[in-house]
């Protein structure tokens, strides 16, 4: 059994799950090179991959050896992996950043209304004691935070100081292949 994992292409697995299959260690070298370039390039976006298996559960080879080289092997590997990839329910991910606001208590109605319409999520709301001062923290997706600042400022009469920096990733839960969804309008 092969498996190529974090070491080569971050956190997206080739594992051979297959049974007696001949020829298949002539072949290994064209099925990672097929790997690698479908999880730099994803069906869909075009964009890395993240977080995918692929099981190689069976081959069948042509008993010429001629017929087994790179040439043949990478383009039929990246239609297959292509293939598998749209046929398991893919899902996209989006960058997430954590937003501190730094504001007076008055204009917090600006900041929720802002982040409201940006899809942004309030996890925290900190008086800083001693001053009339407030902090706010919130997600917000990368999308959304283009035009943020300015926003955010027209709405709390440039009261509001925003800082943003990358926070984690999230899945988009709406399926791409669906035209009515968030998600296939970003695709």
């Amino acid at each position: 059994m092969w498996a190529f994992g974090p070491e080569t292409a971050g956190p997206n697995f080739l594992v051979d799950t297959s049974k007696a299959v001949q020829f298949l260690n002539e072949i290994r070298d064209s099925m990672e090179a097929a790997f690698q370039w479908v999880t730099k390039e994803g069906a869909m976006t075009e964009e890395s991959m993240r977080g995918i298996r692929f099981n190689v559960m069976d081959v069948t080879l042509h008993t010429d050896a001629i017929h087994r080289g790179g040439g043949q092997i990478i383009p039929t590997a990246r239609r297959v992996y292509y293939a598998s990839e749209l046929t398991a329910e893919p899902r996209l991910q989006e960058p997430i950043f954590l937003c501190e606001i730094q504001s007076p208590s008055d204009a917090m109605g600006g900041i929720y209304q802002t982040l409201t319409q940006r899809r942004g999520i309030v996890i925290g709301e900190e008086p800083i004691a001693g001053t009339p001062l407030s902090i706010v923290k919130a997600y917000l997706p990368v999308a959304e935070s283009f035009g943020f600042t300015q926003h955010l400022r027209a709405m709390t009469s440039g009261r509001a100081f925003p800082q943003c920096v990358f926070d984690h990733w999230e899945s988009i839960s709406s399926d791409p292949m669906d035209e009515t969804t968030k998600a296939s309008a970003i695709v």
